[in-house]
């Protein structure tokens, strides 16, 4: 088993999701930032990202990329990020900066980049909680969204995903990385990391979803939902066990006593693990076992369909 293996599991998310943003932000306007930042030990994430790049945005003539790495643990990946700078494309403009995330209004206010597209990835794991200044500096992107790595203890309940709504983040969605790495002769040893991504559309939510369940999948390294009071762990297949979405879901309904087909839809996609496609599976499965009930009773299963707890 490789020495971290839910650092593999980040970089790979990180690569993937930037290989569809990057496109994005540069259709919509003519610059857009990149900032990375590291509380601690990179594990070759910005190298992957520098690399990442290259294929996408080769070609991109008249658009401007600036990114910025901060690393608190400086001197040897702002090393590296020089030499894999000096191969980036001429649209691609990368600023190693040395310091904490603390660092982080200052920094994003001297590259200008609010008011322009600005995704943010900011490892804190081992750090300090990530504070509102620099939530809100990111949230200065037009638009902005942004992936936090942090210890699961600093998320305290719903508080995060409050500060992030606040900040002008309304989507957000929370993601448990746990991996069981057994040493030889030794105990089993649990790691855990908390993955928050925060948005305003859709859309990008549905990208990010799309990243994470599709990287190589990694031995030992699963995905939990933190919200789920049975904390059930979930292989990072194509066509994962969908038991903890039929579980969420149906407590959703007990709860609310009935809903929409695009309400379940956006619940899965911002308050689970699973992405939106995956609710509309599960309710033709309850439908079918007689657990829940739909309006109108027959034809098509759309966005409008009203579903109730329980067969009436």
């Amino acid at each position: 088993m490789p020495a971290d293996p839910i650092g593999l599991v980040t970089r790979q998310l990180l690569a993937r999701h930037l290989d569809s943003w990057v496109p994005d932000a540069l259709r919509r306007s003519r610059r857009a930032t990149f900032l990375q930042a590291y509380a601690g030990a990179d594990g070759g994430a910005a190298d992957g990202a520098l690399q990442a790049l290259t294929p996408i945005t080769g070609g991109l003539r008249g658009r401007q990329l600036t990114v910025l790495t901060v690393a608190g643990q400086a001197d040897d990946l702002l090393a590296r990020h020089a030499a894999l700078a000096a191969d980036l494309p001429a649209e691609v403009t990368a600023h190693p900066v040395a310091g904490d995330l603390t660092r982080l209004p200052v920094v994003l206010k001297a590259a200008g980049a609010a008011a322009a597209p600005l995704f943010g990835y900011l490892d804190a794991a081992g750090g300090p909680p990530v504070g509102g200044d620099v939530l809100t500096a990111v949230a200065t992107g037009r638009p902005a969204e942004l992936l936090l790595v942090l210890d699961p203890a600093t998320r305290h309940g719903g508080e995060l995903r409050q500060r992030l709504n606040d900040t002008g983040f309304p989507l957000v969605n929370e993601v448990e990385l746990v991996a069981d790495p057994e040493s030889e002769g030794g105990p089993v040893v649990r790691r855990e990391t908390l993955l928050v991504f925060a948005t305003a559309f859709g859309k990008r939510l549905e990208a990010f979803k799309d990243a994470l369940w599709t990287v190589e999948r990694q031995a030992g390294v699963r995905y939990r939902d933190p919200d789920d009071p049975e904390g059930r762990l979930v292989d990072p297949t194509p066509t994962p066990d969908a038991e903890p979405l039929r579980r969420e879901l149906l407590t959703r309904l007990a709860s609310a006593g009935q809903a929409s087909v695009t309400e379940l839809r956006q619940f899965t996609a911002e308050r689970t693990v699973y992405r939106a496609g995956a609710a509309n599976e599960v309710l033709d499965s309850l439908l079918a076992t007689g657990e829940v009930s739909r309006e109108p009773r027959s034809g098509r299963l759309s966005g409008e369909t009203v579903i109730t707890a329980g067969d009436r």
